[in-house]
């Protein structure tokens, strides 16, 4: 299955998406944060990241960045609906619920070329 790289503000939210993700078969490693999400895109592997909907705007708006400068090929998942951003793969409203989620996690895996598979 496909590595995942969780990044939250929040802990909650970021223990409650890491543990969709383990019971839906991918590998996940995680972030806290902007400064940790920095950190970790250049030191774990990833075919995608998935910034959750408790990051700033700003942060939803450097992280895709930064994740494609770390890992050209990974795609860039955000659960949060706020306009049109070029290095975003997809952004969906996390609100729809779980199944929506998972759904646009598989659906920017299968059209993305990955690194780990």
């Amino acid at each position: 299955m496909a590595k995942l790289l969780i990044v939250e503000s929040e802990e909650k939210e970021l223990k409650r998406n890491i543990a969709l993700f383990t019971k839906a078969g991918y590998e996940v490693s995680s972030a806290l944060g902007r400064k940790s999400a920095e950190q970790t895109v250049r030191s774990v592997e990833f075919d995608i990241v998935v910034l959750g909907h408790t990051l700033s705007k700003d942060d939803r708006h450097h992280l895709p960045y930064m994740a494609k400068k770390a890992k050209e090929d990974c795609a860039v998942l955000v659960l949060h609906n706020s306009g049109h951003h070029y290095a975003v793969d997809m952004a969906i409203d996390s609100r729809d619920g779980d199944h929506k989620v998972l759904e646009a996690a598989a659906e920017v895996l299968a059209t993305q070329p990955v690194l780990s598979r």
